[in-house]
């Protein structure tokens, strides 16, 4: 068991959210990439392989070709401050707890963790547990639920908490794929980014919806992503008032040999290129932070494959990163999620009746 912090009589007891993105290497090399990509690939929720099998392909052959790619890809996104995914969640968990103080009182302590990498779950949970915090919100950042996604988080913080003599109070948030908030500031963003490039507010010939993907075999074993993401794409698509020929739902980042959702992003924007589309723009509803997924696979390769295959004007829509409306919506779902927390806390006259009363009854200062 670890060790818990020393406590005090008269301590405030707090709320914390915890806010749990995928990860990223600490640095764009190769050295960064190697233990970053071999946590990452280890995780039985990403690759459901036999481990036999997929142990000797792994160190043997993936572990010593694909850092070295990979560094090259994230040098080309990678931002003054560090790699994108980190910066923009950094400054959403700040963002959050400024807008959270000013709805409620006392605020909840905000934090964010990795998955995979720095800063990781067993080191904010210690910190949290040092700062006070009895109850914690844990929130992907992950709209659509998958189990290699959203279940992976869940099961790095209960593994930390298998390790703790006197765990906090744990709730989670599956997901919030339709929430009405998380809706709305896609939509925003959008019309946003099109009155940006056209002060008109021109609309492309196709809005290409793109998503991660994901093995079709965990689709056939009953995860709800693929159901989560259709939904997503339809909601936003009723916001922005486009009919069906207008938008197009499809799954990016496929990798190894067997089949994975379709449509397939890259082969969409292929299509797109030899149909002489005039412009498409590409917007990935499921990642809330920009990475080497949006900045890299989509915005670069993706571009170079449909100008390429014979289309014109393409157009990658940021993530919602700090976008006004996303904070509003994460703060939205955060409070809904805490009901009945908020409150519990003592007024600085109650901790001090609560220390006197431990005093008299023998404890320690």
């Amino acid at each position: 068991m670890s060790p818990e912090p020393a406590y005090q009589h008269g301590t405030p007891n707090q709320t914390g959210i915890l806010l749990v993105n995928l990860g990223t290497p600490e640095a764009p090399t190769a050295e960064a990439l190697r233990p970053y990509l071999k946590q990452f690939l280890s995780n039985p929720r990403v690759v459901e392989i036999s481990p036999w099998l997929w142990w000797p392909i792994l160190n043997g052959i993936i572990l010593n070709t694909r850092p070295k790619k990979s560094a090259k890809k994230y040098a080309q996104i990678w931002m003054p401050e560090g790699s994108p995914l980190k910066v923009h969640t950094e400054r959403q968990a700040r963002l959050l707890l400024g807008f959270l103080g000013e709805r409620i009182q006392p605020v909840p302590v905000v934090e964010y963790a990795m998955s995979i990498g720095n800063p990781s779950i067993a080191e904010v949970l210690e910190r949290m547990k040092q700062n006070g915090c009895e109850r914690i919100l844990v929130l992907p950042l992950y709209p659509q639920y998958a189990a290699s996604s959203t279940a992976s988080a869940f099961d790095g913080v209960f593994a930390e908490l298998g390790k703790m003599r006197n765990a906090p109070a744990i709730r989670t948030v599956k997901h919030y794929h339709d929430h009405p908030g998380y809706i709305a500031a896609l939509a925003q963003n959008v019309r946003d980014y099109w009155m940006r490039i056209d002060g008109s507010g021109g609309r492309p010939d196709k809005l290409v919806m793109s998503f991660h993907g994901v093995p079709r075999f965990t689709l056939d074993k009953g995860d709800p992503y693929h159901c989560e993401c259709q939904k997503t794409g339809r909601l936003l698509a009723e916001a922005l008032e486009l009919d069906a020929s207008q938008y197009q739902i499809c799954f990016q980042s496929r990798f190894g040999k067997t089949e994975w959702l379709r449509p397939y992003t890259a082969e969409t924007l292929e299509q797109l290129g030899k149909l002489n589309t005039k412009r498409v723009d590409v917007v990935c509803p499921g990642f809330v932070s920009d990475c080497l997924e949006t900045l890299e696979e989509i915005a670069m390769e993706g571009k170079a494959l449909f100008v390429q295959a014979g289309g014109h004007e393409f157009h990658y829509i940021p993530c919602l990163n700090e976008h006004d409306g996303w904070i509003h919506a994460l703060a939205d779902i955060a409070l809904s999620n805490l009901q009945g927390w908020l409150g519990l806390e003592k007024s600085k006259e109650g901790l001090e009746q609560s220390r006197q009363r431990a005093l008299q009854l023998g404890a320690k200062e």
